[in-house]
């Protein structure tokens, strides 16, 4: 065996699953923007070491989803509204392309993924509606014929999964979600080009306004917090301890 070759002191995927968990985690809200991870408290609700968790770390940083936090561990990060508008352009040009791609073939999107999609609407858990969402529009890229829109896509999807899960959270926005998927699955079985485009770019622009105003709420909450915090602190009388020899 070559002498250059070193042993493996964590396998790459148990990293892999590790950062996935915590990526679900954060992008479906249970891991909140603001709250703080530590090293040991995931190595404890995973069973796992602290190496792992370590790199995983160490990868959501780099794709700005914790930042280093005062003293110890990490705290997850706020989406960024700027950060997302740029990524649901993008998102936007690929799904129109794609859309049109697919309506010129009249591909036939599979119900099921549309009825998964429903099924996962009417429940409580964030992730499997995230999931459901991702496989029908990765349907729609592989539709396409064009390998290049799917391989675009993934460099933003981990970003737009937490979009997609804040959008998620608020619960009217589940089941028109389906509806306005399966308008788009009609078109394009039907082979109706640009109607298919036109409601590709509309559903994007409408999940991007959703997301829009949901961090608006979220800073608008925030800020409503900090000024009770901060009213609370000054109405807290002040006690001045008496000295010695000062009758009671």
């Amino acid at each position: 065996m070559p002498a250059q070759l070193v042993s493996i002191e964590v396998a790459p995927d148990l990293v892999d699953q590790v950062h996935r968990v915590l990526l679900g985690a954060i992008s479906s809200g249970a891991l909140a923007p603001g709250e703080r991870i530590t090293q040991e408290d995931i190595a404890q609700r995973l069973s796992v070491s602290r190496q792992p968790v370590l790199q995983a770390l160490r990868l959501l940083k780099k794709d700005g989803f914790v930042r280093d936090a005062p003293g110890r561990g990490v705290l997850v990060a706020p989406l960024e509204a700027e950060a997302m508008r740029k990524v649901y352009q993008v998102r936007g040009a690929l799904d129109v392309l794609a859309a049109r791609l697919a309506a010129e073939q009249r591909f036939r999107i599979d119900a099921r993924l549309i009825e998964r999609g429903r099924r996962a609407a009417r429940g409580r858990n964030v992730e499997a509606m995230i999931d459901a969402d991702v496989a029908f529009h990765q349907a729609i890229y592989e539709a396409s014929g064009n390998p290049l829109i799917g391989q675009s896509a993934a460099l933003h999807w981990r970003h737009l999964r937490r979009a997609m899960g804040a959008v998620l959270q608020a619960e009217p926005q589940r089941e028109s979600l389906w509806d306005e998927h399966e308008a788009i699955a009609e078109a394009i079985a039907a082979g109706h080009v640009e109607r298919a485009a036109r409601l590709s770019e509309e559903h994007v622009s409408q999940a991007s306004e959703a997301l829009s105003e949901r961090l608006s709420q979220q800073l608008a909450s925030a800020a409503s917090a900090a000024s009770a915090a901060s009213a609370a602190s000054r109405s807290t009388p002040q006690t001045t301890p008496r000295k010695k020899g000062d009758k009671a």
